[in-house]
């Protein structure tokens, strides 16, 4: 038996006008200091989007989706972010932000399987 590790995750959030402070949740972030382990997972539902806004670029979002898990994956791609070791990677994506993409506050959570867990927490609060 696997013994279960200590992780933390974020949850991605599209916010569509920051001044009215609503949002969707669109991916995950979750990182795992004792496994090295930083993975971002997103979906971006283009009907979702419509439905909040119309003034959204689909597009933009996604290719800022995409450094979002190049930075996770350490791809020097993403710039001078993705050459900093994972836990000071993980604060940066997960700082306070103030843009259209943010994400939540952070939580804590243990598992024996960190792909496994980062799956259900994205079907549970994404999809």
């Amino acid at each position: 038996m696997q013994e279960k590790q200590l992780f933390e995750y974020a949850v991605i959030r599209i916010v569509p006008r920051v001044e009215r402070q609503e949002f969707f949740n669109v991916g995950i972030i979750m990182y795992c200091a004792s496994l090295n382990f930083l993975e971002a997972k997103f979906e971006l539902d283009q009907k979702k989007i419509a439905a909040f806004s119309n003034d959204l670029n689909v597009d933009d979002l996604h290719k800022r989706l995409c450094v979002f898990e190049q930075i996770c994956l350490a791809d020097k791609r993403a710039g001078e972010i993705a050459t900093l070791p994972a836990a000071a990677r993980f604060r940066w994506l997960t700082s306070i932000r103030s843009t259209v993409l943010q994400t939540s506050p952070v939580h804590p959570g243990f598992s024996e399987n960190m792909q496994q867990t980062l799956d259900k927490l994205f079907n549970e609060l994404v999809k």
